[in-house]
């Protein structure tokens, strides 16, 4: 993952400090790519332990559509709690409870998560539901049919970015529309990402979108070309820079492969269906998320 490093010390190097709508400052740089070719290994970061489960199963709730953190929760994966948390404590209805608490109702109450669990159309809603007052388009399901019966189509897209939607997110898409591209045999994504947290989100992403392009490729029958990824806003937390300076200092280590069970639709999927194989890494770097 030399991608990744470079792509730290770009932005360490080129940088500017700038204020954002967080209270935590940032060294921000616009416009940067990445580029994995996927029959090289499976691209996760061993700089640091990146927390596969996680990734996994954020990106079968993307692919089911929905946008209420029980799923997540229940799987014990609380990457998206911050936000929905946040609107909670601002409620009449908050007793005070802390984050860990909150998560609990979320898992134990499914009256309590079926309200305070909900991000408004976020990801899932935008990938499976992208509607205006005519029409819903499934955009997933879209867009492998345009990969099996056209796959010289220079529309394979699906955009997260619904301008009418956006106020009504707990967190606009940061990763924002991704294009499928099909040469002798090969299936291809780049995916736009307009605002990246290089230390905390990139190593998601770039786990979360090769996976997908795996998953596609296999129910399509096409073996897997390039993960491509290109940025706007590239930014480190000012409380990242020690924990990014940790990294840089390590070696990578050879990427892990990753063995996917064949399914027929990309829609059966489960946690199961995934094996990662020889992943080694150096140890976990802990690092705040900015709300």
């Amino acid at each position: 993952m030399e991608q990744y490093l470079n792509f730290l010390k770009h932005i360490k190097e080129n940088g500017s400090i700038r204020d954002n709508r967080t209270s935590v400052r940032t060294i921000s740089t616009f416009g940067y790519q990445m580029r994995f070719d996927l029959a090289d290994g499976f691209p996760l970061v061993t700089t640091k332990k990146t927390h596969l489960k996680s990734i996994i199963h954020e990106l079968l709730w993307f692919l089911s559509g929905s946008t209420n953190i029980k799923y997540l929760v229940d799987n014990n994966v609380n990457i998206w709690n911050e936000w929905p948390y946040e609107k909670y404590k601002q409620s009449d209805q908050f007793q005070g409870e802390s984050l860990k608490e909150y998560a609990h109702k979320i898992k134990s109450n499914n009256e309590f998560a079926e309200k305070w669990g909900e991000l408004g159309p976020v990801y899932g809603r935008q990938w499976r539901h992208f509607e205006d007052s005519e029409k819903s388009v499934d955009q997933i399901a879209k867009v492998i049919e345009m990969i099996k019966n056209n796959p010289l189509s220079r529309r394979l897209i699906v955009n997260a970015w619904h301008a009418a939607k956006v106020d009504e997110m707990a967190l606009p898409p940061c990763h924002t529309m991704f294009q499928f591209y099909v040469d002798n045999g090969k299936l291809s994504c780049q995916l736009y990402q307009r605002s990246a947290d290089a230390f905390l989100g990139v190593p998601f992403n770039i786990a979360s979108y090769a996976l997908l392009t795996m998953m596609i490729a296999k129910v399509t029958d096409l073996e897997v070309g390039e993960f491509i990824h290109s940025f706007g806003d590239c930014h480190i937390y000012e409380n990242h820079l020690d924990q990014v300076n940790t990294q840089l200092t390590r070696e990578p280590k050879p990427l892990p492969l990753m063995n996917i069970k064949k399914r027929d639709s990309i829609f059966d999927y489960s946690f199961e269906d995934f094996e990662l194989v020889d992943y080694e890494y150096h140890p976990s770097i802990r690092g705040d998320i900015a709300i």
